[in-house]
């Protein structure tokens, strides 16, 4: 008789502690022996910008009118040193995904995509590929600890240097790059053995404190003849120290990533248990620049779990100058796309679910190095689709701007923002809705 009644009828009772997706990991672990990879990023529920409200205007403020009055999008990146800022379009640019990681024909339509709204992009582990560069109007080139495909000539080819010293998914550790997605061409680039596990290194070879890197920063900027911005990007933990001590050491650019960026592949321990949410890094990083007296003139970019417009216009009415997109980039392209739903299922994942990227067995042909699923992606389409991603995310920004009374995305401020919970308010630094409470400010 049991068997046909539900679980709820049977009186069981799910454990908070060890629900069924961790009494599954204990049991996988326990089967191999070995620790779980994968990517994307941290699927744990954590206080992010879903719990930030707009105070749009009524009778206090007044809003703009949307089809008369302009509400400006661009932004200039890299104003403290460089000879040639970048000056951008709209303020949602390309998170770095290298090359490996991604297929070549993924980095082309990232940097299609990017260029036709006016953004950048931004190159990843393992270097520069002809075709991101040459369909990149802005391209960043990532100096990562690895030194994987590190050329000083492509260094001067990009427009902008960004040093990485951490990543939002798993600060303090390397990356991952499996044997499976080590092709000849992969390989060659990265100067390793094809088909052999890649993990990258968790520091920098040649420094290990904020001293060593001005200095290193200073070669970049000799290599370069001083034209390119240099960003310093940071895993969100310590994000007040990490801040100023990146100021120091003469960042142009701050790039801080929090808890909800994404990863190609690394243990799922660090994704879900290392590292800050997003919200909480957010006014560490600005209280920094602010006392640097540097606010604006170092530019903050904010990247983790960036989803939508509005996500974009909170980031910035807490005080980042622009954003970057990386998972939500390649659902743009057709990453988990419900078309390949059978394909999915046929390698044990399904449409939305889809998180092996290390695997490269990915339908969709973006997140592999095989030839025919590869073959699959169009970078031309997949460009075109990134474009409209990111013009409806500006313009969703722009039209809670206008709302706000504001005729420029960096008009926003933190005034704008209320909470809905206490834990968003302490981290945001924001009044409760309908209170003037701002937790822990003792106000």
């Amino acid at each position: 008789m049991t068997d046909n009644l539900s679980i709820e009828q049977r009186g069981l009772r799910e454990s908070a502690t060890f629900d069924r997706a961790t009494i599954a990991a204990i049991q996988r672990a326990a089967e191999t022996g070995i620790y779980d990879i994968r990517g994307w990023g941290a699927k744990r529920k954590l206080p992010h910008f879903d719990d930030l409200l707009f105070l749009g205007a009524s009778m206090s403020r007044y809003p703009l009118e949307g089809y008369r009055e302009r509400c400006d999008t661009d932004v200039w990146l890299g104003t403290r040193n460089a000879k040639y800022p970048l000056h951008l379009s709209t303020p949602v640019t390309i998170a770095g995904m290298s090359f490996g990681a991604l297929s070549a024909g993924a980095k082309e339509a990232l940097g299609r995509g990017a260029s036709e709204v006016g953004t950048s992009t931004t190159t990843g582990d393992g270097g520069m590929t002809p075709e991101e560069r040459g369909q990149s109007k802005h391209l960043v080139y990532q100096y990562l600890p690895s030194r994987y495909g590190m050329n000083p000539d492509d260094l001067r080819k990009a427009d902008a240097i960004e040093v990485v010293l951490g990543q939002g998914a798993k600060p303090g550790g390397g990356g991952m790059l499996l044997g499976q997605k080590i092709s000849e061409r992969v390989a060659a680039m990265r100067t390793l053995p094809e088909g052999i596990d890649q993990r990258s290194a968790c520091r920098h070879p040649d420094w290990t404190g904020p001293d060593d890197l001005a200095i290193k920063i200073n070669e970049l900027r000799e290599i370069t003849d001083w034209e390119k911005p240099i960003y310093v990007k940071v895993g969100a933990s310590r994000t007040y120290y990490d801040v100023k001590l990146a100021v120091h050491s003469g960042a142009d650019v701050v790039v801080v990533d929090g808890m909800q960026g994404g990863t190609a592949a690394t243990q799922e321990v660090f994704i879900e248990h290392v590292g800050i949410p997003t919200l909480a890094a957010i006014p560490q990083a600005v209280q920094a620049l602010q006392e640097l007296g540097v606010h604006r003139e170092v530019q903050l970019i904010v990247s983790g779990g960036i989803r939508n417009g509005a996500d974009v216009a909170k980031a910035m009415a807490l005080g980042a100058d622009a954003v970057a997109i990386g998972t939500a980039a390649l659902i743009a392209l057709g990453d988990n796309d419900p078309r390949y739903a059978k394909e999915y299922e046929a390698i044990g994942s399904a449409a939305g679910y889809y998180d092996d990227f290390q695997d490269g067995r990915d339908p969709a042909g973006i997140s592999t190095q095989d030839p025919e699923l590869s073959a699959r992606f169009d970078p031309v389409l997949g460009g075109k689709r990134l474009a409209n991603f990111l013009r409806v995310m500006t313009m969703e920004a722009q039209t809670i701007a206008r709302a706000c009374g504001k005729a420029h995305l960096q008009h926003l401020e933190p005034e704008d923002l209320v909470a809905i919970s206490i834990e968003a308010a302490a981290m945001a630094r924001v009044p409760l809705a309908g209170t003037g409470w701002i937790p822990g400010s003792g106000l």
